[in-house]
């Protein structure tokens, strides 16, 4: 059992399970419907994701000091009592299910599923 960071869109893998999406807004021009079918995510779970003040920041960081902002920022927001139990949640599920979550990013080193793969693991997730 494990948890998966993905990019969505992307194909899903044999056992992958449900896939969480961990993102502020929904795909664009895609009707809810087909979210699951396209390989986005099953569940939207909006509270993971940077606010979007932050998301716009992280964006459009260009240099490490802008990241570092950005990842010290995200993980402010994430250590809120109500984001902090959530991730305590699925650092937990890990153990005992396959899932996955993800954002739709093309480059997890600058993106916040790359700090989610962090505070999970720091959790002790059990990361694929």
């Amino acid at each position: 059992m494990a948890v998966r960071i993905v990019q969505f869109g992307s194909p899903r893998t044999i056992g992958e399970g449900l896939r969480i999406g961990t993102v502020r807004r929904p795909p664009r021009g895609v009707p809810k419907t087909e979210f699951a079918s396209r390989n986005y995510y099953d569940v939207w779970l909006p509270n993971l994701a940077p606010s979007e003040q932050l998301l716009k920041a992280g964006q459009s960081a260009e240099d490490e000091k802008a990241w570092r902002f950005f990842i010290k920022r995200y993980r402010s927001e994430m250590s809120r009592p109500e984001n902090s139990r959530v991730l305590d949640l699925l650092a937990a599920l890990s153990h005992q299910a396959n899932f996955s979550v993800g954002c739709y990013c093309n480059d997890e080193q600058h993106c916040h599923r790359s700090v989610l793969r962090q505070l999970l693991a720091e959790r002790g997730a059990t990361l694929a």
